[in-house]
C-alpha cells in the first residue's frame, strides 16, 4: 500500500517516526532558534517545490510508489495546500526560496514557466524559477524567462530522461552562462540512477560551458566525490544540500567522512548552499538544519550555507 493510503509515517525531530501531514508542534520555534543562534536574518532555502497542484499531485504520486522503487516508503511530510505550505515556509523563517519544476516531456516547459512567473509576482519572498527540456522551443523561450525577470532554472536530468549535452539546449546554457542565471540541476544518480545521470555528463557540459553558475541538487547524491572535483575545478559550480547528510540520505548514500574537508572549504568559499526539497521530504525541516550542525564544521560555516552564499548568490544582501 502507499504512503498515502496506510496513514503513513516519516522520520521527524531527532529521527523519531512521525504521521504524514503532521507539522509537530513547537517546529516553527526550534527552526527559528536555530537561525537566530547563528545570529542570521532567516534562512535561504534554494531547493523548495512550488508548482502547479495538479502537476504536483503526480510528483507526490510518485513518491507514494517510490519505495517499490528503492525499497524505501518516501511519505510526504508537509503534503498541504499551497498556502499552508507557504504559511509553513515562512514560520520557519525561509526569507527566501524557489519554486523549482520541471517537466518530464516536450511542450511542458513553457507552460510551467508561466505558471512560476505568476507564482513569482504573487510571492514576493519566491526567486522567480523557470525550467527548460530539449526541444527547439527551448531557444526561445529561456530567453523570454530571463527577459521577464527569472532568477534561477532548474533542469531535472534523471527525470526528463535527457543529456544535457543535447544540441538543442547549447544555445541556452550559453545564455544564461552570459546572463548569470544559476541552474539547479538533478544530475546526480539517486536516488535512482537514469541514462543520462552523474558527473560524466555534467563534466562534458561544464567543458564547453565553464562559466556556467550550476548549482548541483543534493550534492551529486551519491557521487558527491565526482561532484566536489567539479565544483573546485570550475569556479562557478556550487552544490545544495538538499537530504544530504540526514537519517535518511545517509541511509541509502551516506556522505563520505574522507571529504568533510573539502565540503568546510567549499561551504566557507560561498559554494555549498542550503537545499531542503520542502515539501517533498519524509522528516521534519529542522532535521535537515540539525543534520548539517552535527556535521560540526562550526558556526561560521553554518551561517555560510544556511544564508550567506545563497543570498549573496541571488543579491539578497
Amino acid at each position: 500500500m502507499s504512503p498515502r493510503s496506510n496513514g503513513a509515517t516519516g522520520v521527524g525531530e531527532g529521527g523519531s517516526v512521525r504521521e504524514e501531514g503532521a507539522v509537530p508542534a513547537g517546529e516553527a520555534a526550534h527552526v527559528t532558534a536555530f537561525w537566530q543562534r547563528l545570529g542570521l536574518p532567516g534562512l535561504v532555502d534554494v531547493h523548495t517545490h512550488f508548482m502547479p497542484e495538479r502537476v504536483l499531485a503526480k510528483v507526490w504520486n510518485y513518491f507514494d510508489s517510490v519505495g517499490p522503487l528503492t525499497g524505501e516508503p518516501w511519505p510526504i511530510t508537509y503534503r498541504h495546500d499551497e498556502e499552508r505550505r507557504l504559511a509553513v515556509l515562512r514560520g520557519f523563517g525561509v526569507r527566501a526560496f524557489t519554486s523549482m519544476l520541471y517537466p518530464h516531456k516536450a511542450g511542458m516547459a513553457e507552460w510551467l514557466n508561466g505558471w512560476a512567473a505568476e507564482f513569482a509576482a504573487r510571492t514576493p519572498d519566491c526567486l522567480h524559477t523557470a525550467t527548460l527540456f530539449p526541444e527547439p522551443d527551448a531557444a526561445r523561450y529561456v530567453p523570454e524567462a530571463v527577459a521577464a525577470g527569472a532568477r534561477v532554472f532548474k533542469s531535472h536530468v534523471q527525470v526528463g530522461g535527457y543529456d544535457p549535452n543535447d544540441v538543442l539546449l547549447d544555445p541556452v546554457w550559453g545564455l544564461l552562462a552570459e546572463a548569470g542565471v544559476p541552474v539547479v540541476m538533478h544530475c546526480g544518480s539517486g536516488p535512482v540512477p537514469g541514462k543520462h545521470t552523474g558527473p560524466e555528463p555534467v563534466g562534458r557540459l561544464l567543458g564547453r560551458h565553464p562559466r556556467l553558475p550550476l548549482v548541483v541538487a543534493h550534492m551529486g547524491m551519491p557521487e558527491y566525490a565526482d561532484f566536489l572535483d567539479l565544483a573546485e575545478r570550475y569556479e562557478e559550480v556550487r552544490l545544495d544540500t538538499t537530504m544530504v547528510f540526514t537519517d535518511f540520505g545517509e541511509q541509502s548514500a551516506p556522505f563520505p567522512r574522507a571529504e568533510l574537508g573539502r565540503l568546510a572549504d567549499l561551504g566557507l568559499g560561498g559554494r555549498i548552499l542550503l537545499g531542503t526539497d520542502f515539501p517533498n521530504i519524509p522528516y521534519g525541516y529542522v532535521h535537515q538544519l540539525e543534520a548539517l550542525e552535527r556535521l560540526d564544521l562550526g558556526d561560521d560555516w553554518l551561517r555560510a550555507v544556511c544564508h550567506g552564499n545563497g543570498a549573496r548568490l541571488f543579491d539578497l544582501e
